[in-house]
């Protein structure tokens, strides 16, 4: 696959992403079978209190939350930024008995599938987005997705 405009960065001084290219190839395939274009997408890990900061600020809520998306989509070509608190992974991860990079991969799938344009907030919605999630997840080993 051609280089994907994807790029992930730590705020967290604690977690450090390996190598990107297979989570790039997996986010851009995923895109792909939702018969999207991949267009430019930053995914940022941060602390509790950055992120909590940001839900604040932009989005009014006073709460710690996994993952927030800005949508800066333009028709079919999907672009935003994907803020992800590394603190509320290491909990989860602990409360759930998940591995840590299995839950920083959901977490990452989720917040693209935001900008896929999921939403959450119904029961409706849940159901679906955590079925699309479950089905992405699956496909993280073979991200041809075919």
């Amino acid at each position: 696959m051609p280089e994907v405009p994807i790029h992930i960065h730590s705020e967290h001084k604690y977690y450090k992403r390996g190598n990107v290219k297979p989570t790039k190839d997996w986010l851009k395939a995923v895109i792909l079978k939702e018969k999207k274009i991949p267009g430019e997408i930053n995914i940022i890990f941060m602390g509790d209190e950055e992120l909590k900061e940001i839900n604040r600020k932009y989005l009014k809520h006073d709460l710690y939350t996994d993952v927030i998306t800005f949508n800066y989509n333009i028709k079919n070509e999907i672009s935003g930024d994907i803020f992800i608190s590394y603190d509320r992974i290491l909990e989860n991860s602990a409360k759930y008995d998940a591995e840590t990079e299995s839950e920083v991969n959901r977490v990452i799938i989720h917040g693209l599938l935001h900008l896929l344009g999921y939403n959450d907030k119904l029961k409706r919605e849940i159901l679906v987005i955590r079925e699309k999630e479950n089905y992405y997840m699956g496909q993280i080993v073979n991200p041809d997705l075919k």
